[in-house]
């Protein structure tokens, strides 16, 4: 029996360009942003200046024991409102203007991936208390010189920082958790489809989706890794926490790309597997395979004139993994069908690849004409980790010669 699709109306124009012109005014707070940053230059010069001022007075003996602790806490001071801007100014634009591309890059903040409005606030309430913390313990410092009345004052000041702040913490818990339970309601809700990159033609029901020992098989892996076994000690240089943040799938949701590169036996294969097995846990299709495997399996699908039916069948997956490609050069015909795979896949699912050399040396492995498109549509959307160092099967093998 057919389903009944539920009907919805769809917005008038003229409602949906108002909404997106009342959207567009958030750009009037971008050069707020601005003012900050030159707020933080001013408290830059505030600090150097403060510094210099030390070191002069240390250097010519006219600094006491006093003065120099009140004076370093006028430099933790400018310091810690310095990151309170810093805090205000990225993680403010983030939530309330416009993403800030910083996916990938080893410098990204780790509270920067979870930022919004309830955490922000928090955050700052926080640091208002730390930088009150500051003042008053100046105060208490030179207390000499601090009269009873400023002293109480500042006292009663900060505590009612810190009743704030906590107030705002035990409301953001109940906030959170609400906010949680719509997200939830709403991928589980029939009538409002998951928000995916694409949906198959037919999705099946959820007791006819298959279990994830199913998919675990399905997927075609060599051997089940998971990420918690990865010796993250063996190699000399590895981004651990972008490897951490892969682990949580964001980039499946995305349609994003991934690409281990690195000397043979670092690893490489151990991690690709070891996010297909975390996606096939979590519910997503994987499908593993060798490139020159991907080669023969595209080659067999031009030959025999289903090429568009395979790829179209492979949208089925959320996740392809791509191992082993720089280890068999490829020609113009192989470079090709390597293209459309990944033309077909472009900001709509997700390519993990493993190959032996960065992406600026691909044309060291794929001819033809095509392969720098390939590789550009494959980076513009990728987090590229890096693995260097030995062999560990040349290790063990070595080790075990040894003993």
């Amino acid at each position: 029996m057919p389903s009944v699709q539920p009907i919805s109306s769809d917005p008038s124009p003229t409602t949906t360009t108002l909404g997106y012109a009342l959207f567009a005014t958030r750009w009037l707070q971008a050069p707020l942003y601005f003012g900050l940053v030159a707020a933080q230059g001013v408290y830059v010069y505030k600090f150097f200046n403060e510094l210099w001022t030390l070191v002069l007075r240390c250097v010519t003996g006219q600094a006491t024991e006093t003065y120099v602790m009140l004076a370093v806490l006028k430099l933790v001071d400018v310091v810690m409102i310095a990151n309170l801007l810093i805090m205000v100014i990225v993680g403010g634009y983030e939530t309330f203007v416009s993403r800030i591309g910083l996916q990938g890059h080893r410098d990204q903040p780790e509270w920067l991936s979870h930022v919004n409005s309830n955490v922000l606030k928090v955050k700052l309430a926080t640091a208002i208390v730390g930088i009150s913390s500051v003042h008053l313990l100046q105060m208490f410092v030179d207390v000499h010189h601090t009269s009873r009345h400023s002293l109480l004052w500042g006292t009663v000041i900060h505590m009612a920082f810190i009743a704030s702040a906590a107030i705002l913490a035990y409301m953001s818990g109940p906030m959170a958790a609400q906010a949680e339970r719509q997200h939830a309601h709403r991928e589980h809700t029939p009538e409002e489809p998951a928000e995916k990159v694409f949906v198959p033609a037919q999705a099946a029901s959820r007791e006819d989706e298959p279990s994830a020992e199913e998919r675990l098989r399905a997927a075609g892996f060599p051997a089940r890794k998971l990420l918690e076994d990865f010796d993250s000690e063996h190699p000399r240089s590895f981004d651990r926490e972008t490897v951490a943040r892969l682990g949580k799938l964001d980039f499946v949701a995305a349609g994003r790309n991934v690409v281990f590169v690195g000397p043979p036996g670092t690893g490489k294969t151990h991690l690709a597997v070891g996010l297909g097995v975390r996606a096939c846990q979590a519910g997503h299709s994987v499908l593993f395979a060798s490139a020159a495997q991907w080669a023969a399996r595209l080659a067999g699908a031009r030959d025999a004139g289903r090429l568009a039916q395979e790829l179209a069948a492979l949208d089925d997956h959320a996740v392809l993994i791509v191992d082993e490609i720089g280890y068999t050069p490829f020609d113009a015909e192989t470079t090709a069908l390597f293209f459309q795979l990944v033309a077909h896949r472009y900001e709509r699912a997700s390519l993990i690849v493993t190959g032996d050399r960065p992406l600026g040396r691909w044309d060291e492995i794929f001819g033809g004409p095509s392969a720098p498109a390939m590789v550009d549509r494959l980076a513009h959307h990728a987090e590229v980790v890096r693995i260097d160092g030995d062999s560990y099967r040349m290790r063990r093998a070595t080790s075990a010669w040894a003993d």
